[in-house]
Parts: C-alpha cells; structure tokens; sequence
C-alpha cells in the first residue's frame, strides 16, 4: 500500500491556497472553473473587466500553483502554415485543494478502513483483526529510511511532546472518527503506532492506548526493565 508523505503534499496546498486570498486572483479563478470550455486571457480580462497584462499575471499564477491547467489550442479551426500560434488557454486543474489544521489523515484512515472491510469479505477473517494488521503493515512502511520516531510523528501531524520519558501525542490525525468510532479508530491508531515502532527498531518504547482529554489516544511509553 503506498502512503503519501502529508507534509511533502500539505505545503504546495498551503501556498495554493493562500494564492486565492488575491480578490482579483480568486475572481478570476472563480470565471474560470464556471465555463464549460477553457478561458483565453483576452476572454478572462474581457469577462472581469481587467487589463489582459493583469489577467495574464493572475491566471499563470493560478497555474503555477496547479490550480488550473494551461492547454494550447487553435480557436480559428485552421490548421497547418499560416494558422496561426495556438491560444494559451486555462482550464481548472484536476488538482484537489486539502489543508487541514491542525493536520489530518482521513485518507489514510479511509483507505484502511475500505482495505479491511474488503479483505474481510472475501476471506471471512474478522474485519477488525484484518484492520489492526494492515494499520500494523502501513506502520512499518510509514518508518521506511526514518531514524528517529519523534520526527516521524512531528511529520505526519501527530504533534508529539515529551511527557518526562514518555512521548504524548498532542493531537489525533483520525480526530472526528475517532470521536465517533472511538473503538475502532483507536484500535487502528494504536496497530499503526506499533508497527512505527516496529519499523524504526525502537524497542525502547511501547503504544499503549491512554485516552484522555487534550491529546490522542495513544502513548509511548519506556519499555519496562
């Protein structure tokens, strides 16, 4: 199963983001994921009532940020010699746009989730076991080339803390579900945790689930002597 790197994939979205804060820029965005076809400049600058230089700036910024998609084509319908340079024309990116604070991964929790309860049907194993061992696998390849397990949950929003010599975790990337689907999310995030911790080789450490107020469910603790 591949996992995404949040962070690597969080910041671009960011940026996108904090480029539609522009009020011309975001008008401009807004014409063109309306129309049907894509947008020239000249019809982008007629539509809003802007220079072309200023609509020109405003949509390669867009696209820059992949949130539209540039295509050339020819709008006069001739082809070959004297045509005719095609038209630089922008359209809405197929980019989807996610920034979430503090960070989710309801992606993750989504794809594992569908991937037990598939996995459970066709070989009758219980669903929640096929779920602990496939939170445990995706741990372990979470760890990857990692050394260090705190920068691992820093990276994938788990805001971690020391508490003396046990690291708790200030926040829960699974929030929502795990507030309805305290269980099972929780059982989830802890199999995830562990395979973390299998991955990293850090037998120096435990996941033991510690539900309380303020921070997630799950807590490393010093292995006992």
């Amino acid at each position: 199963m591949f996992v995404d790197r949040p962070n690597e994939a969080s910041r671009p979205d960011v940026s996108a983001v904090a480029a539609l804060d522009e009020p011309t820029r975001r008008r401009l965005y807004d014409h063109v994921v309306r129309q049907q076809e894509p947008v020239s400049r000249d019809e982008a600058a007629a539509a809003l009532g802007l220079a072309r230089q200023t609509a020109a700036f405003h949509l390669d910024r867009l696209a820059d940020e992949s949130l539209l998609d540039v295509v050339y084509e020819r709008r006069s319908g001739r082809t070959g010699p004297g045509a005719g340079r095609p038209a630089k024309l922008y359209r809405r990116s197929a980019k989807q746009v996610t920034v979430n604070l503090p960070e989710r991964q309801y992606e993750l929790a989504g794809r594992l989730l569908a991937q037990a309860l598939e996995e459970s049907e066709a070989t009758g194993e219980p669903v929640r076991s096929v779920l602990h061992r496939k939170a445990h696998g995706v741990g372990t390849q979470l760890a990857g080339q990692r050394t260090g397990v705190f920068d691992l949950l820093e990276e994938y929003g788990f805001e971690p803390r020391y508490d003396g010599d046990a690291i708790v975790l200030g926040n829960c990337p699974f929030h929502a579900l795990a507030r309805e689907h305290t269980q099972t999310v929780c059982g989830m995030n802890l199999h995830l945790l562990r395979g973390v911790l299998e991955g990293l080789d850090e037998q120096g450490r435990q996941a033991c689930l510690a539900p309380g107020a303020g921070h997630c469910c799950v807590r490393l603790e010093p292995t006992a002597q």
